[in-house]
């Protein structure tokens, strides 16, 4: 294995547990800048106090919105998203109402995504929760997330499945390089990280960043 590909540079650091302490943040702010991380990732009620521990700009600190569910409403999804930014989020990853798309009403799924792409000028990372769609809606729901405005395509949550190349790789088909593509959900091992990466994604989210990054140092040495 070799460093040809900056591994950290392409994590979020997620720290998504419902137990997450003021400690546990200030160690993963810590380690994401020690690391050079892509971004720290949070919950909406965590930010204002990360964006006080971070200071390399090298760092970006991300705030879920709706997560994981997207159960909440569309106003208390736009209200959390400009609350986060306000507090200090400088991307969000939105997850929107599937059961909107299921059914078949496409116009409040992507009005659901677009006010918060217009109302919050930051990226925000749609997430396609991918193992609970069949192949149409993958499609219809990466067509309606861009013309929505979304910067970037989540794989998933990590709640109902994980990352694989193969989405990885239909995303990129879809999108034409139009965004960036987020991987997530059960990156364990650095030889999976760099697959997702050779796939297409720009971004990985996972909580053992810095057990993977750490080990592919070690090897390299």
């Amino acid at each position: 294995m070799t460093l040809e590909i900056d591994l950290a540079s392409y994590i979020e650091h997620a720290l998504l547990d419902i137990t997450t302490t003021k400690e546990q943040i200030r160690q993963a702010c810590a380690e994401a800048e020690h690391f050079s991380f892509a971004a720290v990732c949070l919950y909406p009620c965590h930010v204002k106090y990360a964006a006080q521990l971070l200071h390399n700009k090298k760092t970006s600190l991300c705030a879920v919105v709706g997560f994981p569910t997207g159960m909440s409403t569309a106003q208390t999804k736009l209200y959390e998203a400009s609350e986060a930014v306000e507090n200090g989020a400088n991307e969000l990853d939105l997850m929107p109402n599937l059961g909107l798309l299921k059914q078949g009403d496409l116009d409040s799924f992507y009005t659901e995504i677009a006010q918060i792409t217009q109302e919050v000028d930051r990226p925000v990372k749609v997430i396609l929760e991918m193992a609970l769609l069949n192949p149409n809606e993958k499609q219809t729901a990466t067509e309606i997330a861009l013309q929505a405005g979304a910067s970037y395509l989540k794989t998933s949550t990590g709640f109902f499945g994980g990352a694989t190349v193969e989405d990885v790789q239909l995303l990129l088909s879809l999108t034409k390089g139009r965004v960036g593509i987020k991987a997530s959900g059960g990156i364990r091992t650095a030889e999976q990280a760099l697959a997702l990466i050779r796939a297409g994604a720009n971004r990985l989210g996972t909580s053992k960043g810095v057990e993977l990054v750490s080990r592919m140092q070690s090897e390299t040495k």
